[in-house]
C-alpha cells in the first residue's frame, strides 16, 4: 500500500516539523513574558546599584508587597482595577520612601557596602516578616485586568494579562530611559551615581537623589508584582523569588546597566522556559543558578557593564570590622564553666519537650554558626551560602545511612569529605572575586545546590523530603531521643570551642584577622591570602555539613526547605545578632531567633519579622552583636567597681 499524504499536499513530517516550531514559538513567547517581569525588577536593582554602589537585596520585597496592596484596595475596598494597580503602585512608592528615609540613606553614610549587603537581607526577611503579619501565609491572586480568555496571534495563543505585561516593561524602561537622559532630574542622578563627592561639591543634595533612586526602585518593583499578580501564586515569601531571579538578571546583563537588566531578565526568562520545556521544570532554575555562577566569574561586572563601574575611590570595598572583644583570665574561665554546669543540669529543669527541641535545634545551628564565624568573623568573607553545605552533609549522610546501610558517623564523615571537596573547587574558582561578588558567588552556589536538592527526586525525595533516616548513633551508642542528643551536641561544642578558641588566639587565627582587616596588606607582609580563604571556607563547609548531618539524623527527615537559602540568611542573621568574630556569641543569636518564638507562642507569627528587624537593627547600631555589647558592659561594670572600691 502506498503512503497517503495530507489532503493539503502537506508531508506528515512537515507537519510535525511545524508543529514543533510552533511550540517552540511558544515557549519563547512565555519566556519573553517572564522575563519581562524579570526584567522590570532588575531595573530597580540597577538604578539603586548605580547610585549607591549597593545591591539591594530588598527589591524583590516591594513587588510582592506592591501585589497584595493592590489586591487589598479591590478585594477590600471594592477599588475598580485600574485603580487599585495605580493605588498599589503609588503605597509601594511611599513605603520604599519611607524605608529608605530611616534606615537605608542613613545606613549608605556608616556602612561599607558589604554591610549594606547583609542590611538588605535584614529588609527582604522584614518586608516578608511584615507581609505575613498582616495577610498570612495563604496564597492570593489578582484578577486578571482584561479577562482570562488568551488572544490568538499569528497562530500562537497567549493570555490577555500577558499583552498587559509586556507593555508595563515597555513602559518602565522607556519612561526610565527618558527621566535619566532627557530631563535634569535625569542629570543629577546620573551625577550622583558617577561621582557622589562631585555631585555634593556642586550643590547637589546625594542624600535626597539616593533617596529618590531607592522610593523609585520600590515603585518599580511594586509594578512588577501588580502586573504579574493575576498569573502568579502570591505569599509571603513570593517577594523572595523575585529578588533571586531579578538579581541574576541583573548580574547576567551587568550592575549598574540598564540595558544590560532588560537584556538580562529576557534572556533569562526564555532560558528557563526553554529548560522546563525540553529538559525538565525542575532542573531550570539548577540552569539559571548555574549561568549566574559562570556569570560571576567569567565576567563578574556582566555582560553589558563595560565602563558603567563606579569610581573605585566612590565608595570602600573593605569591610570595617569592630574590634574584637573577649573576656580573659580568670573571669572568662568562671563565666565558661558556671556556662557549662548549666547547660549540664539544664534537662533536669526543662521539663517541656518543644523547649528542649527547640535546644537541640538551637545547638545544632550554632554548629554551622561557627564554621561561618570562621569565615566571616575571622576571615572577612561574606558567604549568602552556608546552609549548602549543610544540605550537602545532610543528604549525603541520610542516603548513606538511609539507602546503603552505612553507620550514621560514616556517612557524616563522607558528608563533610563532601562538602570540604565542594568548598575547594568553590574557592579555586572565586579566589580572585571580593566583597559583594564573593558573596553573590556563594549565593549563587547555594541556590544550585536547592535545586539539585529539589530535582533529584529519586535520591533526595525531591520537594517532599527523605524520610526514614535513622537517628545518630556512636557504635552502640544510639542517640535516639532529644535529651540524648542534648548532651551529645553539648560534648561536640565543647570539644569545637577549644579547638576553634586555641586556632583563633594562634597564628593561624591572626593571619586571618589580618586577611579580614586588609587582603593587600595581608599579602604585603607574607601572608598567603588565597591558602587562609581556602582553608577558612574548608573548615566552615564542615562544620555546616556537619551541622545538616545532625539535623537529619535528629528529624529522622530532610527536605529542600530545611536546609534552603532562606536558612543561610537565618545564619547570617543569628552570626551579625550574636556577635561576629567571637565564637561564643552566635549562640545568642540561635537562641534568641530559635528559642524566643518556642517559649513565648504568639511572637511565632511575628518570628520573620523579628528576625529581619533585630538584623538591621544589629548592623546599624550594635556592631559587636549582643556578645559584645555585653562584654563592654561587663567591663565598664568592672572598671566602675574597682574606681569605688
Amino acid at each position: 500500500m502506498g503512503r497517503h499524504e495530507p489532503a493539503d499536499g502537506h508531508s506528515a513530517g512537515e507537519i510535525a516539523s511545524g508543529q514543533q516550531v510552533d511550540q517552540a514559538l511558544q515557549i519563547v513567547i512565555g519566556g519573553l513574558l517572564q522575563g519581562s517581569v524579570f526584567a522590570v525588577v532588575a531595573l530597580g536593582f540597577s538604578l539603586v546599584y548605580r547610585v549607591t554602589g549597593t545591591i539591594n537585596l530588598a527589591q524583590g520585597a516591594f513587588c510582592i508587597l506592591g501585589a497584595l496592596l493592590t489586591y487589598t484596595l479591590e478585594d477590600g475596598f471594592g477599588w475598580p482595577v485600574a485603580l487599585a494597580a495605580v493605588g498599589g503602585g503609588a503605597l509601594t512608592g511611599v513605603a520604599g520612601l519611607v524605608i529608605g528615609a530611616t534606615v537605608f540613606v542613613p545606613a549608605l553614610s556608616q556602612l561599607p557596602v558589604s554591610s549594606m549587603l547583609i542590611m538588605t537581607t535584614g529588609l527582604l526577611t522584614l518586608v516578608e516578616g511584615l507581609v505575613l503579619v498582616i495577610w498570612g501565609s495563604q496564597p492570593y491572586a489578582l484578577a486578571a485586568f482584561s479577562g482570562e480568555a488568551p488572544i490568538e496571534l499569528f497562530g500562537l495563543r497567549v493570555t490577555s494579562q500577558g499583552f498587559w505585561i509586556a507593555g508595563m516593561a515597555a513602559t518602565v524602561f522607556t519612561s526610565l530611559w527618558y527621566l535619566l537622559m532627557r530631563t535634569g532630574a535625569g542629570k543629577v542622578l546620573r551625577a550622583c551615581a558617577e561621582n557622589p563627592l562631585a555631585a555634593r561639591l556642586m550643590g547637589i543634595s546625594v542624600p535626597r537623589v539616593t533617596l529618590a533612586s531607592f522610593a523609585l526602585a520600590a515603585f518599580i518593583g511594586g509594578l512588577g508584582g501588580i502586573f504579574v499578580g493575576p498569573i502568579t501564586s502570591l505569599q509571603f515569601d513570593t517577594g523572595r523569588f523575585f529578588t533571586i531571579f531579578g538579581f541574576i538578571a541583573v548580574a547576567i546583563g551587568g550592575l549598574g546597566s540598564f540595558v544590560g537588566a532588560v537584556v538580562g531578565g529576557l534572556l533569562l526568562g526564555v532560558v528557563l522556559q526553554l529548560a522546563a520545556g525540553y529538559v525538565s521544570s525542575l532542573f531550570a532554575n539548577s540552569l539559571a543558578f548555574g549561568l549566574l555562577l559562570v556569570v560571576l566569574l567569567w565576567r563578574p561586572n556582566g555582560l553589558f557593564a563595560g565602563g558603567l563601574a563606579r569610581r573605585s575611590d566612590v565608595r570602600e570595598e573593605q569591610r570595617i570590622y569592630p574590634p574584637i572583644v573577649r573576656l580573659e583570665g580568670r573571669r572568662a574561665a568562671v563565666l565558661a564553666a558556671v556556662a557549662l554546669l548549666g547547660a549540664l543540669l539544664l534537662p533536669e529543669l526543662v521539663s517541656s519537650e518543644s523547649v528542649m527541641s527547640s535546644l537541640v535545634i538551637t545547638f545544632i545551628l550554632y554548629v554551622a554558626l561557627l564554621g561561618l564565624d570562621v569565615l566571616m568573623g575571622y576571615a572577612g568573607q561574606v558567604s549568602l551560602g552556608q546552609a549548602g553545605f549543610m544540605a550537602i552533609g545532610g543528604y549525603a549522610a541520610a542516603i548513606l545511612a538511609t539507602n546503603y546501610g552505612w553507620s550514621p558517623l560514616a556517612g557524616t564523615g563522607v558528608g563533610m569529605l563532601l562538602s570540604v571537596a565542594c568548598a575547594a573547587v568553590l574557592s579555586f574558582f572565586t579566589m580572585g572575586l571580593r566583597g559583594n561578588y564573593l558573596a553573590l558567588a556563594t549565593l549563587a552556589f547555594g541556590l544550585l545546590v536547592d535545586s539539585f536538592a529539589v530535582g533529584l527526586t529519586e535520591t533526595t525525595g525531591g520537594p517532599s523530603g527523605l524520610v526514614g533516616i535513622p537517628a545518630f548513633a556512636l557504635g552502640p551508642l544510639v542517640f535516639d531521643s532529644t535529651v540524648k542528643m542534648y548532651y551529645l551536641l553539648v560534648a561536640l561544642i565543647v570539644v569545637l570551642l577549644l579547638l576553634l578558641l586555641g586556632g583563633m588566639r594562634s597564628g593561624f587565627g591572626r593571619a586571618l584577622q589580618a586577611v579580614r582587616t586588609d587582603q593587600t596588606a595581608a599579602s604585603a607582609l607574607g601572608i598567603n591570602v588565597a591558602r587562609y580563604k581556602l582553608i577558612a571556607l574548608c573548615i566552615s563547609a564542615a562544620l555546616a555539613s556537619l551541622a545538616g548531618s545532625l539535623y537529619a539524623f535528629y528529624f529522622h527527615f530532610l527536605s529542600p526547605e530545611m536546609v534552603g537559602t532562606p536558612r543561610s540568611l537565618e545564619l547570617i542573621a543569628m552570626l551579625v545578632m550574636g556577635g561576629e568574630g567571637t565564637l561564643i556569641g552566635p549562640l545568642a543569636g540561635a537562641a534568641l531567633l530559635t528559642l524566643l518564638p518556642t517559649v513565648i507562642q504568639p511572637l511565632a507569627t511575628y518570628k520573620t519579622f523579628a528576625t529581619g528587624a533585630l538584623l538591621v537593627l544589629a548592623v546599624r547600631y550594635l556592631p559587636g552583636g549582643i556578645y559584645g555589647a555585653t562584654v563592654q558592659r561587663l567591663r565598664h561594670w568592672a572598671a566602675a567597681r574597682g574606681k569605688t572600691s
